[in-house]
């Protein structure tokens, strides 16, 4: 199993095979790019990347909350489907071009703001890669109580 330096365990990571390096340099760098792109207004941080998997972090930050108090679902939904982006991307060569088609969200329980805030963690994964389409899961948690917030299917064309 793997884990974060806040002790956030993952159960999938240790299935996936590790990146060629120059590869896993590209992902680990995702979001952060002039000019800025929306991955960096959520602040999204990328903690690890594997042949078809993607670990990333999204900081609990007052921006994020709705009128009620509790993170965006459009946030959230945006970090289930950035999270896919380098499990899909990772293997293929630099400049590829790939984009979702479809996504499917469940909302598990909200992710509160206030004196229980945290930052929300994804796990992003390729269930199966075909010629033009690549079919994906991921799923978010709160960082510290590690409580499902959400899940996705998604789909993305490559080509």
């Amino acid at each position: 199993m793997s884990t974060t330096e806040d002790g956030f365990v993952s159960i999938r990571a240790d299935d996936f095979a590790d990146l060629d390096e120059a590869s896993r340099q590209r992902w680990m760098r995702y979001g952060r790019s002039d000019p800025t792109i929306f991955p960096a207004l959520l602040g999204l941080q990328v903690e690890d990347v594997r042949v078809d998997y993607c670990r990333m972090r999204m900081p609990f930050a007052p921006t994020l909350l709705q009128a009620a108090g509790m993170v965006h679902g459009g946030a959230i939904a945006s970090l289930l489907d950035a999270v896919a982006v380098p499990a899909v991307g990772g293997p293929l060569p630099p400049g590829a071009r790939f984009s979702t088609v479809d996504l499917h969200v469940q909302f598990i329980r909200a992710l509160a703001g206030g004196e229980r805030a945290e930052d929300a963690v994804a796990e992003g994964w390729v269930v199966r890669r075909g010629r033009g389409t690549v079919f994906c899961e991921s799923e978010v948690y709160g960082a510290t109580t590690a409580r499902l917030v959400a899940k996705s299917v998604l789909t993305y064309n490559v080509g």
